[in-house]
């Protein structure tokens, strides 16, 4: 269900992150849904239990999913009426879905991405 490139410029922590909210905004994953505990997914994919707890912690910051101690972790509560952040995460992984589809390379991608940073404005 998760996949992660370990040759990837991106982070592991980043790359479990936007699988979980990829699969929860394509309805794969629903709210209340169960995550792997931490050490059983880092069995899965070959990687360190501190970098999913770190992916998980970050998520529940962001009020994406919950922890309950001695239970596990979950997708949060409607995910398409929760909090903003998740949602405006949700919302930009759409658009990037749409614009791959349209044609856009994964390298146009990340400029327009690297000049919304450096305070570039939107050409409408």
């Amino acid at each position: 269900m998760f996949q992660i490139d370990v040759t990837s410029r991106t982070p592991i922590f980043e790359q479990l992150m936007q699988n979980i909210i990829s699969l929860t905004a394509a309805g794969v994953l629903k709210p209340g849904d169960k995550l792997p505990s931490v050490r059983t997914l880092a069995t899965q994919l070959g990687i360190n239990p501190n970098t999913v707890a770190k992916a998980y912690r970050e998520l529940e910051r962001r009020n994406c999913l919950y922890t309950t101690a001695g239970v596990g972790s979950f997708v949060g509560e409607s995910a398409e009426q929760g909090p903003p952040l998740c949602r405006d995460l949700k919302e930009f992984c759409r658009a990037c879905e749409r614009a791959k589809n349209s044609g856009f390379t994964e390298e146009e991608l990340k400029k327009e991405i690297e000049r919304i940073f450096k305070g570039g404005a939107l050409n409408d």
